[in-house]
């Protein structure tokens, strides 16, 4: 009864409900009409067979990589904005928005290159079948338009965060996602007066709704003036101590990105390799995940702006404290989450235009899914909510960049090449991963290693 009635006191605390509300609810809302709109699109290809959906999907890891190497970049910035904002330190949080708008670009010109001259040649690493691999180059080439505006978006959208605005930049991500959304529907079967051109319709109609969100997210910002809104001057007004200071936190949360996202790449290679089947039915849950994670992504990231800002201010007590809140309402809503989805998951396979064995398969993963959703939950928080915001991102490399490597790609290849599971065994196999992360991931908690003032060191700079 003790331990209940502090459990219960732990969260009396109106003041940290009241801000986690306040910067979640929106994000959720974001990442709910994300995921929803993500699963009606992949329904859409759907109807034209598995063929197109693992050509769409295979496309989709160029976009998952560059994605994952923008977020390392931006979440990186943003562990140093939350913490200038706690001190009201806006100087240096242009700067170090200009850095990230740098480095964002960057990557999106590589990647945008790279999709445009050797499609062909990066879809053959996923999949041995010709017709996908043709699909999908021909799709990437067109999708790859969006790269250009992905690094611009993410880096304003990250730091208005950063300052506790997120209404503006998820009402005009919503939006984007609505007319992307009309205009994949159109295009892809020919609706409203527009042609009809299959999957190439979707990768258009993204092309325009991210370069609107783009566009109007920039414009926005420079109208009401807010506080991210720098002038050229601004953004570049730094020097090489500063990238200094800035960089060396952040190499490793860009490193954690890349290496864990290859890592998942390295899955999709061995789903894909296990045939066209296996990987269409992972393609399809990975849709459904999304929905799944959707209100632990806004905890997440409500967390690494109170954390972040609570550091910066010095109260590192309320840091820890807050902390520990968010990773108890994972558990809690990771459980329930996974109760949801056994209940919801017929009636949505059921949408699919795919043969029975594709949702048998799908149907499996998604068991296995709902029985590991809390760990997982817990190790989101751990890494963005708690670890980045912390600064500790050289332990953030090593739980989230390394374990993947060390654990759960050699256990996923041994089922599929070396025991010859089916898919969703081998997908049991590659949650050894998130089994250690979770381990090592509470220990650091506990520890309170984790917390670094970072706006303190830079400060003066």
């Amino acid at each position: 009864m003790i331990i209940i009635r502090k459990v219960i006191d732990q969260y009396r605390d109106r003041e940290y409900f009241s801000e986690v509300r306040k910067i979640a609810v929106p994000i959720i809302i974001q990442q709910l009409m994300f995921a929803g709109l993500n699963m009606l699109g992949v329904v859409l290809v759907g109807q034209k067979g598995e063929t197109s959906v693992a050509a769409v999907g295979l496309a989709g890891q160029v976009a998952f990589l560059l994605q994952l190497v923008h977020f390392g970049i931006i979440s990186g910035a943003a562990m140093f904005t939350a913490q200038f904002w706690g001190r009201q330190d806006v100087p240096n949080l242009k700067r170090v928005l200009g850095l990230s708008l740098i480095l964002a670009i960057s990557a999106s010109g590589i990647f945008f290159l790279l999709a445009q001259l050797i499609p062909t040649q990066i879809l053959q690493i996923y999949s041995k079948d010709t017709e996908v691999i043709e699909l999908g180059a021909r799709y990437i080439r067109a999708f790859s338009w969006t790269f250009l505006f992905f690094g611009i978006t993410f880096s304003y959208a990250f730091v208005m965060r950063s300052t506790g605005d997120v209404r503006t930049p998820t009402t005009i991500s919503v939006g984007a996602l609505t007319i992307n959304t009309f205009l994949s529907y159109s295009l892809i079967f020919g609706k409203f007066g527009f042609p009809e051109i299959g999957i190439q319709g979707a990768a258009i109609a993204a092309v325009i709704a991210r370069g609107l969100e783009c566009v109007t997210l920039v414009s926005v910002t420079y109208l009401k003036k807010s506080p991210v809104a720098a002038s050229l001057r601004e953004l570049t007004d730094f020097d090489l101590a500063f990238v200094r200071k800035v960089i060396t936190p952040m190499l490793p949360v860009i490193l954690n990105e890349l290496f864990w996202a290859l890592g998942i790449t390295t899955y999709n290679v061995i789903y894909g390799r296990m045939g066209t089947e296996s990987f269409a039915a992972m393609n399809i849950v990975s849709t459904i995940e999304q929905l799944a994670f959707v209100f632990f992504i806004g905890i997440s990231n409500a967390t690494s702006v109170l954390v972040g800002n609570r550091i910066g201010a010095g109260k590192e007590d309320e840091a820890f404290m807050y902390a520990g809140r968010s990773l108890g309402l994972g558990v809690m809503g990771g459980i329930v989450a996974g109760v949801l989805l056994q209940l919801v998951k017929a009636p949505v396979l059921s949408l699919y235009n795919v043969s029975p064995d594709v949702i048998e398969n799908a149907s499996r993963v998604i068991n296995i899914i709902s029985f590991f959703l809390w760990i997982r939950v817990t190790n989101i928080t751990i890494v963005i909510g708690i670890l980045r915001a912390g600064g500790d991102t050289r332990f953030s490399l090593f739980l989230d960049g390394f374990i993947i490597w060390i654990i759960g790609v050699p256990m996923a290849y041994l089922g599929a090449n070396v025991w010859h599971f089916p898919v969703y065994f081998v997908y049991l196999c590659a949650m050894s991963e998130e089994i250690t992360k979770w381990i090592l991931g509470m220990a650091r908690y506990r520890s309170r290693k984790w917390i670094h003032n970072l706006a303190a060191q830079v400060e003066g700079v």
